[in-house]
């Protein structure tokens, strides 16, 4: 279990992190979602001692990683596939990785097969692509069979079969009751593979909740499909805060009302419906309407 409490951090003048409560709990995917620049890979450094907090704690099983006498039996993590020594084989790496962290030498074997990577365990790192160097970085923080495991971006470079077997991994450790932290940008994958989330904006906690909730805390829509739309858009324009757009498959989504009282207007303007669902907000609408305010970079218009 990671726990962060009032975890601060800054460099100079510049506010990285701010106050930072939050906990990582076992037998639970968290996903931290962020915009660039928001601080979660300073939290996750912290997280792991290498960079050290102007204020409050950061614990992994209620200890400072750095005062873990096993850390790495406690807590592996993937923060850059590409910090592993290029001219040195897959099977070297671990090893060496293996041997400074007490772990037998079999668990090297196990470690490379998890992370299919047995064809590829003799070659060298510096030829790999930078999906075989994701598989590579997880079979090295599964090395030591933690019970709490970090992963900052671990789908990048991924084909889609690879990114089916990190998100099952993935479920399937919290599953035997690990702790998982991981980090993404793809929101559509977080919602596939996460059962809680805390997002940051800024340096700042702006959520911490579980993905079902998140949905739920969004206002009411729904997507109607109906042979009438253009009386139907008529009939919705009276009603204070409902939006109204066009879906690109032909539908309406509506925001502001739910399916009752959309499908009352409609009934009461003698307007058809062939489709009336009830729609739930996605995550990465969810996510931009938490941290709108807190984009660092903006694009602007095309020129």
């Amino acid at each position: 279990m990671i726990q962060l409490r009032g975890l601060t951090k800054r460099y100079g003048a510049v506010q990285a992190v701010t106050d930072l409560t939050f906990d990582v709990r076992p037998g639970v995917v968290t996903g931290f979602l962020g915009p660039n620049g928001s601080g979660k890979s300073t939290t996750m450094r912290m997280i792991l001692g290498l960079d050290r907090p102007t204020a409050g704690t950061a614990t992994v099983g209620g200890k400072p990683y750095a005062d873990l006498p096993a850390p790495g039996r406690v807590l592996g993590a993937l923060l850059d596939a590409r910090a592993a020594h290029g001219g040195r084989t897959a099977r070297t790496h671990l090893r060496c990785l293996a041997a400074a962290g007490a772990v037998p030498d079999r668990r090297v074997e196990e470690v490379l097969a998890m992370a299919g990577l047995e064809s590829a365990a003799g070659r060298r790192i510096g030829t790999f692509s930078l999906g075989m160097s994701q598989r590579l970085g997880i079979a090295a923080a599964m090395l030591g069979d933690p019970a709490t495991l970090i992963f900052d971006e671990p789908v990048n470079g991924l084909d889609p079969d690879g990114i089916r077997w990190i998100r099952t991994l993935m479920r399937d450790l919290a599953a035997e009751g690990r702790a998982v932290l991981v980090s993404s940008h793809l929101m559509s994958e977080m919602a596939l593979t996460a059962d809680h989330l805390v997002i940051i904006g800024r340096g700042r906690l702006v959520a911490d909740t579980a993905l079902s909730a998140l949905a739920a805390e969004g206002p009411p829509g729904v997507l109607v499909r109906t042979p009438d739309a253009d009386e139907l858009v008529r009939a919705l324009a009276g009603r204070s805060g409902t939006i109204v757009e066009r879906d690109p498959s032909g539908g309406l989504l509506v925001t502001g009302l739910g399916a009752p009282a959309v499908g009352a207007l409609a009934a009461a303007s003698g307007v058809v419906l062939h489709e009336l669902t009830p729609r739930t907000i996605s995550l990465e609408e969810a996510f931009m309407r938490l941290t709108g305010d807190s984009t660092e970079y903006r694009q602007g218009a095309a020129r």
